[in-house]
């Protein structure tokens, strides 16, 4: 990530928060965070400050489309330029597929799908104005998941919404080809997260894998990480699946 300006959406915890760390760890040039807890937004660009790097913070719900734009925009004002966004937010919803309800679909449907559209068009807008190091204005990377595409009745709805940032990603990529910024996803399996842990879904992932665990945070990062950096100059409406083998299962 060297010499790269890189805002993550959901950076404040979880693999947001480590990626922001390893973005920092790998020469980034700046780091902003936009989180729902702004306290955790904050308290997430530690690294960066500890490097007397510019950084910036801002709390939004990206299930409204005005806060995205206003949260971007601020950000990218404090910092002067995002070479890369990464959409990390997403909720996880489970619930046996014949009772998911109305109200679990409209927040899945918010945080998932219209929130990364609403911070793609905010990042769109202001990459198109930079200029190019390498011929690239600018990064996009959509956190999916190989859940879009395996059969998971347990989470239905989180399924289809992840499978719809795959097509958001490919729609936008050969959109915005001809500005020179690149529009990638990268769809990990189940990670063996704190988070993971509390629920007890660390054996349900270790089963489903040929490599019998659970994907470490990092494994993932190094991918996204990649995948947004200055290495990748031509790679654009992919998505990479980063899966242990689970993908083949």
């Amino acid at each position: 990530m060297k010499d790269l300006s890189v805002l993550i959406v959901g950076g404040g915890s979880g693999l947001g928060a480590l990626l922001g760390q390893m973005a920092v760890d790998a020469g980034a040039s700046a780091l902003g965070i936009i989180d729902l807890n702004a306290a955790a937004a904050e308290a997430a660009l530690k690294p960066a400050r500890d490097k007397g790097l510019p950084t910036a913070s801002a709390a939004a719900d990206i299930q409204n489309g005005a806060e995205c734009h206003a949260a971007f925009k601020d950000i990218a004002d404090k910092l002067g330029r995002v070479d890369t966004l990464i959409n990390c937010a997403a909720i996880y919803p489970r619930r046996p597929i014949l009772e998911i309800t109305d109200a679990e679909w409209d927040a899945s449907n918010g945080v998932n799908i219209k929130g990364t559209y609403h911070m793609m068009v905010a990042a769109i807008d202001h990459m198109r104005g930079q200029d190019p190091k390498d011929h690239v204005r600018g990064r996009i990377v959509n956190i999916t998941s190989v859940d879009a595409f395996k059969a998971h009745p347990q989470n239905a709805h989180y399924a289809a919404t992840k499978a719809a940032v795959v097509s958001l990603t490919r729609s936008f990529a050969h959109h915005v080809a001809a500005d020179g910024i690149l529009v990638n996803s990268v769809a990990p399996a189940g990670m063996a997260t704190e988070r993971a842990r509390e629920l007890g879904f660390l054996e349900e992932l270790s089963k489903a894998s040929p490599l019998n665990r659970g994907a470490q945070p990092p494994e993932i990062a190094e991918w996204v990480l990649m995948t947004g950096g200055p290495k990748n100059t031509y790679m654009t409406g992919e998505n990479v699946i980063v899966s242990g083998g689970y993908i083949y299962a």
